[in-house]
């Protein structure tokens, strides 16, 4: 049986010598199955990217994601939370504030600092290009039981929260 059917049939698993080294054919199927999906998630970025704004950058766009889901944020929590630098952050923050797209206010637990937030046009951008994904998402995993998907997006959460770390 190939690997991708004990994968989805739920045999057990098939591992195969090569050399020294013992492949985990499910393993391998789910590195081949990331590495596309992955690829195609990039591509994805981009065009939602250019359908929010057409000189928004395809790595701002999860910015935008994020912001949606806790209102504001520091640069520096949004900075962690993404595992990247505060260079890289501010200048991807300056970039959406130069479309109109975010915007700061003070912090008021500290003056000295400033909380991101999007602007209604950011929000009305946004919102308007996640629903049509979702939208994309529910034509596409129509012939799927809705408990397929909750399990699906469980099995991501826990795969995610397993890479913070």
């Amino acid at each position: 049986m190939p690997a991708a059917e004990s994968f989805r049939t739920g045999a057990e698993p098939v591992a195969e010598s090569t050399g020294e080294v013992i492949v985990d054919q499910e393993f391998l199927a789910l590195e081949r199955e990331l590495a596309l999906f992955l690829r195609r998630a990039r591509a994805s970025s981009g065009v939602l990217a250019r359908e929010v704004h057409p000189e928004l950058e395809p790595a701002a766009y999860g910015l935008l994601v994020r912001l949606d889901e806790v209102d504001r944020q520091r640069a520096t929590e949004l900075a962690a939370w993404f595992g990247v630098g505060k260079a890289t952050m501010s200048r991807q923050l300056r970039a959406l504030e130069e479309l109109g797209l975010v915007a700061r206010e003070p912090d008021p637990a500290d003056g000295r600092a400033s909380l991101v937030l999007l602007t209604q046009e950011g929000r009305d951008r946004f919102r308007r290009v996640r629903d049509a994904r979702r939208a994309s998402y529910v034509q596409k995993l129509a012939d799927w039981d809705r408990t397929e998907v909750a399990e699906l997006a469980r099995l991501l959460n826990q795969l995610n929260t397993r890479a913070e770390g």
